[in-house]
Parts: C-alpha cells; structure tokens; sequence
C-alpha cells in the first residue's frame, strides 16, 4: 500500500525560454512565486529538482520598499547561489511583467538581487526586455597562447586586436575574442585544467566568441562548461560587449547580436550594446526576447 502525503506548502511556478521568441529553444528557466520565509537550503533542494542551468526565486516585499529597491529575487543553479546571472534576470522580470504588472514603474522593472538593482526596460508591447548591468570592472589580461590551448584552437585563431581578458558586470568571465566564428565549431575546452587557471586569475569560465562578417555587427559565441554547454549566456555577453568596446572592436552605443547556443540545438539571440565616455565603459545593456513554456504548482513536505 502506497501512503500519499498531504503537501504542507504549495508554491505557484512558471517556466520560461529566455533569449528567444520561440517555445523549446534559448536557455529554460524557472520561476517560484511567493518565497518568502523559504530557507535556503529548500531554496537549493527545489533548484536540484527542476535540474534546469538556473531557477530563481521571488520574493515580494511592500509596495514603497520595491518602488525604492526593486522586487527581491534570488538565483540558483544546481549546486549554488549566484549574485548576479543573465537570462535569470530578464526571463523573472519578463515573468513579473505578465503576473504582477504592478511591478512595472513606466517601462522598467527593477530586481533587486545579491549583486544590487538591476534594471530591465521593456518594449510596449511583448516581452522584449533589456537590462542594464553593472559598470564593468577589467581584471587579469590572459597569455593568448595558454588560452588558446586551454580551449582546444590555435593562437592564430584568436583576434589580433587584444589578449583574452577576465571581465565582470557581477560575474567574472573570461573574454576570448576569435577572428572568426568558424573557429567556434572547434572548440574544446579542457575544464580540469582550465578551471584551476581561471581561478588563479579571477575568473570563472571562458566565454569564446566570434564575428561573422557581413554589414550587419554580428557574432556567435559559445560557453563550455563541466559537464555542459549554456545555450545563452547574459552575464557573460555583458561582459563580452564591456571588452569589445574598450578594445575598439565594436564601437560605442552600436548593438550587436550575438547568436548562442546553436551547437546544442537551442539557438539564442542577444543584444548587446555599452557606451565609453573618456575612455571608461558604462551602460552595459544586454537584451532578447521570453516566451512562456509552462505553469504549475510545487507540493513540498
């Protein structure tokens, strides 16, 4: 005889693609509602159970406190908490946008997480958002041939114009620009080894990307990880937009977009854009598109 517990707590949930207009691809999310009082530890234990690159968690507070501080959220990944990731950001305040509309001040809703405010501006209508990352901070500038090799190309593979780079708007990247985007089909990175180099200099994967030619600014990029492959990367590409500007690759306030996650059958597209005033990068923005996937309810113990 199977007994069937009565759940004690039930939490709403939404699943999102970010990064796409399109159902089953960009990169999947999940969003829990009404989270308040829920311990970290469960926090991390329901982040296990959806087994998605990230699930988030919001957390409402009085009307007065988020108009000054923006809605508290919270993301995990399988294994830990992160202050501060992409496609978490704009999928929550995508799914905020259609069930607490109340959220929205004029075009704009601002999340408040462990890396700071964050906002996200939307289009008139759907759920087009970009956010606006934290001013980037250059660190470690990485020997092209280690990083070359780390990442299974050749140093001539690599962009002449700067030396990989760690970068960080709230997450710390390594930035590894290529001459070309055909290189990307080659890339193999050795994670053992480059794990313990990334943390050496302060970063804490290789974000790889390269120009596809043509008028239009147009890049693919790719982000290895152990054990996987991210098919968007937001953090990451605000970094990325932050180096290639400083380098005089991309121009100031020109968007880019940057198409991922096509080698594992989850194309994304990002946009990308950040100014430079006397020489220092700023206004990093990083934008795409939400569609929903699917809603349901958590039955916890």
């Amino acid at each position: 005889m199977v007994t069937v517990s009565t759940p004690r707590q039930t939490l709403d949930y939404q699943i999102v693609d970010v990064f796409t207009e399109t159902a089953l691809e960009g990169n999947g999310l999940a969003v829990v509602f009404d989270t308040v009082g829920l311990s970290t530890e469960r926090m991390q234990s329901i982040a296990r159970e959806f087994n998605l690159s990230e699930t988030t968690f919001i957390q409402r507070r009085d009307p007065e406190t988020e108009a000054r501080e923006g809605v508290r959220v919270r993301i995990f990944t399988t294994q830990e908490e992160l202050p501060f990731a992409g496609h978490p950001t704009l999928g929550t305040a995508s799914v905020l946008k259609l069930s607490a509309p109340e959220t929205l001040s004029a075009d704009t809703i601002k999340l408040a997480l462990n890396v700071g405010p964050v906002p996200v501006r939307f289009k008139a209508d759907g759920l087009f958002g970009e956010m606006t990352q934290r001013d980037p901070e250059f660190g470690a500038e990485l020997e092209p041939a280690t990083v070359a090799r780390l990442i299974g190309l050749t140093i001539d593979e690599l962009h002449v114009s700067a030396a990989p780079q760690v970068v960080s708007t709230g997450t710390a990247f390594a930035i590894v620009a290529l001459r070309s985007h055909e290189s990307l089909a080659r890339l193999r990175v050795e994670q053992e080894e480059a794990t313990k180099y990334l943390r050496e200099h302060g970063g804490r994967w290789f974000y790889v990307l390269g120009p596809t030619g043509g008028d239009t600014p147009a890049w693919r990029a790719r982000m290895q990880f152990c054990g996987g492959e991210d098919p968007a990367t937001g953090s990451a590409a605000g970094c990325a937009i932050s180096y290639l500007v400083r380098h005089g690759m991309v121009a100031p306030g020109r968007e880019i977009h940057v198409r991922q996650g096509v080698e594992i059958g989850r194309a994304s597209d990002l946009f990308l854009a950040a100014d430079a005033v006397s020489g220092k990068v700023g206004n990093v923005r990083v934008g795409g598109s939400t569609v929903r996937v699917a809603k349901g309810e958590l039955f916890l113990p």
